[in-house]
């Protein structure tokens, strides 16, 4: 069985996630969406809030599962006997960081490869922090993010659902 991980923060998960997501479960028999607990990032969702909003995305998808993970994405890939790891990239600007983060992963896991998926262009400018700036001074997200997402966002932010 071809496991992968699709790791990540996902605070919140958007439509360029899912993106990427709906095209690695065509490529790999079983994907782990990887919440990463520790990321020296300071999140609006509680893990726990950011898992339950991918499993919600993700309830249809067979072959995906949702867990979250602390320490090394590769550890944690080594965990659930991935071969790979999925990584999402947007503009050139995400290369550079991605190849860096990909070229240590191979030096700590030389049997774990780096998959790159590039986002469909109509999410390319998308970020979680964009979207969490553009929901905080009410923005209209709705075609950004997920129904749950935007729900969920709006209500962090007391705004009107």
């Amino acid at each position: 069985m071809r496991i992968a991980v699709y790791p990540g923060t996902f605070d919140p998960v958007t439509n360029g996630h899912m993106d990427i997501l709906q095209r690695a479960v065509l490529l790999f028999d079983r994907v782990i969406v990887g919440v990463a607990s520790d990321n020296n990032k300071q999140t609006l969702f509680s893990l726990n809030e950011r898992q339950e909003l991918i499993r919600y995305e993700t309830k249809d998808m067979k072959n995906v599962e949702v867990k979250s993970f602390s320490g090394l994405t590769v550890d944690f890939a080594h965990q659930c006997e991935a071969i790979a790891l999925i990584r999402g990239l947007r503009a050139i600007t995400d290369f550079e960081y991605e190849f860096q983060l990909a070229l240590m992963n191979k030096k700590l896991a030389p049997d774990i490869e780096t998959v790159f998926l590039m986002t469909n262009g109509e999410y390319s400018f998308i970020s979680s922090s964009s979207i969490k700036w553009a929901a905080s001074l009410n923005g209209k997200i709705s075609e950004f993010v997920p129904m749950n997402v935007e729900k969920a966002l709006l209500e962090k932010y007391n705004r009107k659902v």
